[in-house]
């Protein structure tokens, strides 16, 4: 079932990822909340119904590429509009499906095997993607994920993941594929290390105290193979939050399998820049961005 929608924006539509029963779910009475953050961005917390809206270019400026998006917020919340929405559009301005993926948050009060929640949405998100490729203008071979910070993990978890098995009832559309085609990482979480995570987002993510195994099983630099998608990488060195080094460790993991891999490292811009209007010379990060697709 689609829905028209005109909470964000007037020109998507959203799709439930689950029409019927949502998997691993609680029988808790928390509410989804929204509200407005500074510098008056979108900020979701609670999501207890998992959804993607759908951007799509005018039919004749498609280019068959789409990208499944995944805004940070540390796991604990979702900046929708400044690392969703508008990411998105600038999409759509290339002809590049944008579908805003609105995944639930690893909160153990609420779901069962909190860990894998978000993975569980990033991957339905992908089937259900490539189950309406064709009536969305999508070739099923050049859909990609993008996600930025705790994002960029749960999308660089779906490309080293993706045969996962993380539904214990599957239906119809969990047989379809869920690896992305390309993926592109922007100030992203990858590891779980100590030495170089993001403390807070480990923390909501495993829990203050996981298991080495639980830990390896998310640092997604030790599960690069073969059959990982080409990838994109941002950071910028002057990132407090989370270290380059997560880039510059996943770029090296995927340069070892051979991977087709491009990182781009600026000299500033912190954390959680986004489109970087502001800095003169970030601000030509989506132009890197746009050379790269081209080359695929």
């Amino acid at each position: 079932m689609i829905i028209s929608t005109s909470g964000f924006s007037q020109h998507s539509l959203v799709l439930p990822l689950w029409e019927n029963a949502i998997p691993n779910q609680k029988p808790v009475h928390k509410k989804e909340t929204q509200s407005l953050m500074e510098p008056g961005l979108i900020w979701i917390e609670n999501v207890q119904s998992p959804s993607i809206e759908v951007f799509l270019p005018a039919k004749g400026n498609a280019n068959g590429k789409a990208v499944l998006i995944c805004p940070g917020g540390g796991y604990e919340g979702l900046a929708y509009d400044w690392e969703g929405t508008d990411i998105a559009k600038l999409l759509n301005s290339k002809g590049i499906a944008g579908i805003v993926l609105k995944y639930r948050l690893p909160d153990p009060e609420s779901f069962m095997n909190h860990s894998m929640i978000p993975l569980q949405d990033a991957q339905r998100a992908m089937r259900i993607i490539r189950y309406h490729a064709k009536e969305w203008n999508i070739e099923e071979d050049k859909l990609g994920v993008m996600g930025f910070s705790a994002g960029g993990h749960l999308a660089s978890t779906l490309g080293t993941h993706f045969t996962k098995k993380t539904t214990l009832q599957p239906d119809a559309t969990d047989l379809l594929n869920a690896r992305p085609d390309f993926m592109i990482l922007i100030y992203p979480v990858i590891s779980m290390d100590n030495l170089i995570t993001h403390e807070a987002s480990k923390n909501v993510l495993l829990g203050v105290n996981p298991s080495q195994k639980l830990v390896n099983d998310y640092s997604n630099e030790l599960h690069v193979k073969e059959n990982t998608p080409p990838t994109f990488l941002l950071h910028a060195t002057d990132d407090d939050d989370v270290p380059v080094e997560n880039c510059i460790k996943f770029y090296k993991a995927l340069k070892e399998k051979k991977i087709t891999v491009e990182m781009h490292v600026y000299p500033n811009g912190g954390h959680g820049f986004s489109l970087a209007l502001n800095n003169k010379h970030l601000n030509t990060w989506p132009q890197r961005l746009f050379d790269w697709l081209q080359s695929l």
